[in-house]
């Protein structure tokens, strides 16, 4: 280990070109500042481990941990909270729309049903009104059930193969 000493040379003010003259400082006579440099080797030494230390560093990370595990599941929660509050006005205004064109469609079979207009269109193409027993109501209750038999019909089938 190499020992040394070091003499700090007093130090002498400057004066500076367009400095207006400043009085000469005056150095209290004695002994020079003298530090001493000492090379320290540590390189043998072993920190001993504290159990108290590494517990409440333990306790500390966990803790740290905790709250930032709580942190996340509050936002996640929050987060998901807001998306599914838009998704809820997304399927209202859906909704809305929905009624709105329903209620446009049943004013549009209304007025598609309207007998008077049926009427004319059926004049148009030459229909005339029918004549008396022609008209059967499917409406009334027992009006397809009127106990007499009934004989079975088939209409054209078509056979569609499918390939395999």
């Amino acid at each position: 280990m190499a020992i040394w000493a070091t003499v700090l040379p007093q130090r002498v003010s400057e004066r500076s070109q367009n400095a207006a003259p400043v009085a000469p400082r005056r150095y209290m006579p004695g002994a020079p500042e003298i530090y001493f440099q000492k090379g320290i080797d540590n390189s043998r030494l072993v920190r001993s481990v504290d159990p108290v230390r590494k517990r409440e560093m333990h306790v500390f990370t966990a803790t740290v941990v905790t709250c930032f595990l709580m942190a996340l599941v509050y936002l996640w929660q929050h987060c998901n909270s807001i998306e599914c509050g838009y998704k809820i006005e997304d399927l209202r205004s859906k909704r809305n729309q929905a009624a709105d064109l329903n209620r446009t469609l049943k004013l549009e079979e209304a007025t598609l049903k309207e007998p008077g207009r049926i009427d004319a269109l059926a004049r148009e193409m030459g229909m005339s009104l029918p004549a008396v027993g022609q008209v059967q109501r499917l409406d009334e209750p027992g009006a397809l059930d009127n106990g007499a038999p009934v004989m079975a019909r088939a209409s054209n089938v078509s056979v569609v193969s499918i390939p395999y």
